[in-house]
């Protein structure tokens, strides 16, 4: 099933994973708000990536720790295989993974509308774990 490095988790855990993807997408939020958009984009990726977390926790029990996080994307898919809309949340991720990168280590800044964007994308996955994790009860 899964690709990559993982580690079985309580499902009771997977409230953890989202509580820190909460907190990423408020800070997210604040930092667009206040026109820092390098830390606004790399705190929406942070999100996502808890989000997914809180996720694989609560439906399967398993978590990515892959240093690569695309790793994380192919678990994501690899749970929620039967749903496509759920399979756009892996897609969704695979589409912040792919800045992070460039606003972490690259000199080039990130612009106002890719923050925004990225922002907007991390907060679909957060809002769609907290779904999740009511559905599962946890």
């Amino acid at each position: 099933m899964a690709r990559g490095k993982t580690v079985q988790v309580r499902r009771n855990e997977a409230r953890l994973y989202l509580d820190k993807a909460v907190q990423f997408i408020e800070q997210a939020r604040a930092g667009l708000d206040a026109g820092r958009n390098d830390a606004a984009l790399l705190e929406a990726i942070h999100a996502a990536i808890s989000g997914t977390d809180a996720v694989t926790t609560a439906l399967a029990g398993v978590r990515s720790t892959d240093p690569d996080h695309q790793r994380a994307a192919d678990l994501l898919e690899d749970i929620v295989a039967s749903a496509s809309e759920d399979r756009q949340r892996a897609r969704q991720l695979r589409s912040l993974l792919a800045r992070k990168n460039a606003v972490e280590y690259e000199s080039r800044k990130t612009s106002p509308k890719e923050a925004r964007d990225g922002v907007e994308r991390a907060g679909r996955i957060v809002d769609w774990a907290k779904e999740v994790l009511a559905a599962a009860r946890l």
